[in-house]
């Protein structure tokens, strides 16, 4: 009996000494998990942010519009509109050849330029302030499209008027300030844009 508890006491201390022995000479420390980032897994995860809108405006606009009737008279109609314009980036238009990554976690995306993502009437702010035809010309009927052409008018003004204020602008930095932290927060340390040819 006290000669199997010696086999045993040595069969623990030997197993002991190889544990030592491993950690010694052959372990080198806890596993280390090294990620590793590929062109195209971050250009299919930015190109599923899809349409990125970055700045909402809302205009204010006074449309009158004159229809001129045969032989003569002629049909007024001005309307106050209220829209709002949403202008962003397209990144499902961004490709591989637009993501450059570069050693020490840099990356250089070239992004498309920003455009109006969409413009919509608020129907609610808008009103018809004035409608009127010529008084003297009462068999003249009323053309029942003119309040439609009228809004259609509004929103090609209302667009006008957006891109002449600088929103494209805004709406690039914008984006680029939104996708530099959403990239650093995937692991980048240096983001860079550069314009497309």
């Amino acid at each position: 009996m006290k000669k199997i508890r010696n086999l045993a006491v040595a069969g623990v201390m030997a197993a002991l000494a190889m544990v030592v022995l491993y950690q010694r000479y052959f372990w080198t420390g806890p596993a280390q998990v090294v990620r590793t980032v590929d062109a195209p897994a971050v250009l299919k995860q930015i190109q599923a942010l899809q349409e990125l809108a970055t700045v909402k405006h809302t205009l204010q606009k006074v449309i009158g519009l004159e229809e001129r009737k045969v032989p003569f008279g002629s049909e007024n109609v001005m309307m106050v509109v209220l829209a709002h314009v949403k202008a962003g980036v397209d990144l499902q238009a961004v490709t591989a050849q637009d993501v450059h990554l570069a050693a020490d976690k840099q990356i250089t995306l070239r992004l498309p330029p920003a455009k109006i993502l969409d413009i919509y009437i608020d129907d609610k702010e808008t009103k018809v302030y004035q409608r009127s035809k010529t008084w003297w010309t009462p068999w003249v009927p009323n053309n029942p499209a003119l309040e439609q052409q009228a809004r259609q008018a509004a929103l090609e003004s209302v667009q006008l008027a957006a891109t002449q204020s600088g929103i494209l602008s805004n709406a690039q930095h914008n984006a680029e300030t939104a996708l530099r932290a959403f990239l650093q927060s995937a692991g980048f340390q240096s983001v860079a844009f550069a314009s497309r040819p």
